[in-house]
């Protein structure tokens, strides 16, 4: 079965490849279905909305099962921000370290152990339906950690060098080899969620013919 991913970044191409580990398999990207140009808003206000409008407009443009995430950072102390904003957080232009820089300064006066937060990330997967798509698996991943008091490390991307990992004493994403991210990240973590599902799902379609 040929996937499109809703992405034209051969590195999560790679990714999530490997995670979901299955040769029956052909995941493919944006490009290689001549939609490179597609630029889907995301006007959902959670992840979920967002990954389901993603994998549709996908899923009906190509004609084939789409695949798509949403993902982002919440933090508690600031009632689930940035969310689905995070990355324009610091506005529509923001750099990485502009986003950090303002949520740094919004927990300026927020205690340390206040300061729980989670990655998470909605996977959803579409099909053509009658010149439309429609939604047919969704899964869910998180990754529980805290928001360190300053930035640390230069690897990753994002809110990583302000994330701990829960269990991680005081070591951030940012100073973890890909190998260690990739093992508890959110998106790993909605991958594994959506492996049984696919399964399950594809039993039902060859069931049905």
């Amino acid at each position: 079965m040929k996937i499109v991913l809703a992405t034209q970044n051969r590195g999560k191409l790679r990714e999530l490849s490997v995670l979901l580990d299955d040769p029956s398999l052909e995941l493919v990207t944006l490009d290689d279905v001549g939609l490179g140009g597609l630029e889907v808003e995301e006007t959902g206000d959670t992840f979920e909305a967002n990954a389901r409008l993603k994998a549709e407009a996908v899923a009906q443009r190509a004609g084939l099962p789409a695949l798509a995430d949403d993902s982002g950072l919440e933090v508690d102390a600031l009632g689930g921000r940035p969310g689905v904003l995070s990355k324009r957080y610091a506005g529509h232009d923001a750099t990485d370290a502009d986003n950090n820089a303002r949520l740094l300064a919004e927990l300026a006066q927020t205690a340390l152990d206040a300061r729980t937060a989670r990655f998470r990330c909605v996977m959803a997967l579409a099909v053509p339906q009658g010149g439309a798509a429609r939604t047919v698996l969704v899964a869910d991943g998180s990754c529980e950690g805290h928001i360190a008091p300053a930035a640390r490390g230069d690897g990753g991307f994002g809110y990583d060098p302000l994330f701990v990992p829960s269990g991680w004493g005081q070591r951030t994403l940012g100073e973890a080899s890909p190998a260690e991210k990739n093992e508890l990240s959110h998106r790993a973590e909605a991958v594994r969620a959506l492996r049984p599902q696919l399964r399950a799902w594809r039993i039902q379609m060859d069931a049905d013919g």
